[in-house]
């Protein structure tokens, strides 16, 4: 996976926003926030405290939304929701 992809999941959302900044600063000119399922919201929640607190020159360079099928451990097939926000200086 590429250096400039921020993978949110479980942990608290400023994690999330230092890893993204720390991109920022260390010379990525774009940053790609990845979530699936419940971490959806989470992920928007990085995007927009970056973006209106520390970032404000930001752009949002495009949002990608997808639909993953998964197999869950009772051997069904299950449909997760993904999102992909970039960022772009």
């Amino acid at each position: 996976m590429a250096e400039n992809v921020i993978l949110v999941g479980k942990k608290p959302v400023m994690n999330y926003v230092l890893a993204t900044i720390t991109q920022l600063n260390e010379g990525a000119s774009e940053v790609t926030v990845k979530a699936r399922g419940r971490a959806i919201s989470r992920a928007v929640d990085v995007v927009e405290i970056v973006r209106n607190r520390f970032v404000p020159g930001l752009k949002l360079k495009g949002i990608k939304i997808d639909t993953e099928e998964l197999e869950s451990q009772e051997g069904r097939k299950v449909n997760v929701s993904t999102i992909e926000i970039t960022i772009a200086k």
